[in-house]
């Protein structure tokens, strides 16, 4: 998949209010089981992957982390959010975005 195209299914994705931006939100989501899977930007900090990624398999949860090729600047000018982290909360996005970016 295209980085054009990519970017545009996450502008979809957040349209439909089922990507959360930013650490905190993120970690709330995970919490709360809503997060259906974790994304981070090619530049986001390792200790920031670790914490997501121990976050994800706590207390027995199974949710993805997707390490994309993508930096925090072209989430930035894609989705109008410049984060280092990205929470998916529908089942059908998560899928989706798995099979299209998982790929890369």
């Amino acid at each position: 998949m295209n980085k054009k195209d990519a970017m545009g299914f996450l502008g979809i994705c957040r349209k439909a209010g089922k990507l959360l931006c930013g650490h905190d939100v993120v970690k709330e989501s995970i919490i709360s089981s809503q997060a259906q899977l974790i994304m981070l930007s090619s530049d986001a900090a390792e200790r920031l992957e670790r914490e997501m990624r121990h976050a994800c398999t706590y207390n027995g949860k199974n949710i993805p982390v997707l390490r994309t090729a993508f930096t925090m600047d072209d989430f930035g000018a894609a989705i109008g959010k410049k984060a280092a982290v990205f929470s998916v909360t529908d089942t059908g996005f998560a899928t989706n975005i798995l099979h299209k970016f998982g790929e890369e």
